[in-house]
């Protein structure tokens, strides 16, 4: 027997749920803990019951509002979002990373998580237009080279026309670039042109170009596009990408990495499809 009273605070917490996603298109399952001061568990159920209703959409880690057009959340909010498959592709990444090569990241969280991973290589070169990145790199680890420039706050990097000097100078093996959204139709694409501006003129200073996205920017378009999808060599993904969208970015020449969140017995390396 359905008991009254839990299906009204449900009822009042869906509607909750909906007015934040209303407000901030982007929502994680922690954040929606705190601000309700319930469970996770609860959080998830309520998720999925919005979910099938059509009210949101989940996402791994949380949810965003039905027809989300890919805007960008606060940087906390967006590395909390899909956490673990980040770190997952974050790691497949380190294959591309030549002990003592140089290579350009940029501001993006799955990036952010590639550049944790690099502290004990010192005969590296990391060139970055990101503060975190810089940060994460600042006590051990490779040379790093910040580009100066404009700093943006929400994403803490350095963007516009000011980071052309020194990018426009260097040739680095890998660039290694998050997105906002990347579809077949519109290619990569992300919420500020300054921050597009900055990504492009990098890509094109780099050997071998890695996009590092999770399978929740799959099929998404933002405001400004920064590069087409010819200019990528190499996307590092989940296995939550759809079979869809996989078959059009191999066809448009892209080598598609699917890395699933469970590792291997024994090796520690993931399992790739």
């Amino acid at each position: 027997m359905i008991n009254s009273e839990n299906t009204g605070l449900a009822v009042e917490r869906h509607a909750r749920i909906r007015k934040i996603l209303q407000e901030r298109k982007i929502v994680t399952v922690e954040g929606l803990c705190r601000e309700l001061n319930v469970s996770g568990a609860t959080i998830r159920r309520d998720l999925v019951d919005l979910d099938r209703q059509g009210r949101v959409r989940r996402v791994r880690g949380g949810a965003v509002s039905v027809g989300w057009h890919a805007e960008e959340p606060l940087f906390e909010d967006k590395a909390a979002i899909a956490a673990k498959e980040k770190q997952r592709i974050a790691e497949a990444a380190l294959r591309y990373v030549q002990p003592k090569g140089s290579i350009f990241l940029d501001g993006g969280s799955t990036v952010l998580a590639l550049a944790r991973l690099l502290t004990e290589r010192a005969g590296l070169t990391v060139v970055t237009n990101s503060l975190r990145v810089a940060g994460a790199l600042s006590g051990a680890g490779p040379r790093v080279i910040l580009t100066g420039g404009e700093l943006r706050r929400l994403s803490q990097t350095f963007v516009g026309s000011m980071t052309a000097p020194l990018i426009n100078q260097i040739h680095v093996d890998t660039a290694f670039m998050g997105t906002i959204g990347l579809s077949a139709d519109d290619g990569l694409t992300t919420t500020d042109p300054r921050e597009a501006f900055t990504k492009n003129i990098a890509m094109a200073r780099a050997r071998q170009v890695i996009l590092l996205a999770d399978s929740s920017k799959l099929g998404k378009v933002s405001f400004v596009k920064f590069g087409s999808l010819p200019k990528a060599d190499v996307l590092i993904t989940d296995t939550g990408a759809s079979a869809r969208d996989v078959q059009s970015f191999r066809k448009a020449g892209i080598r598609v990495v699917k890395v699933s969140g469970v590792r291997c017995r024994g090796s520690g390396k993931r399992r790739e499809t």
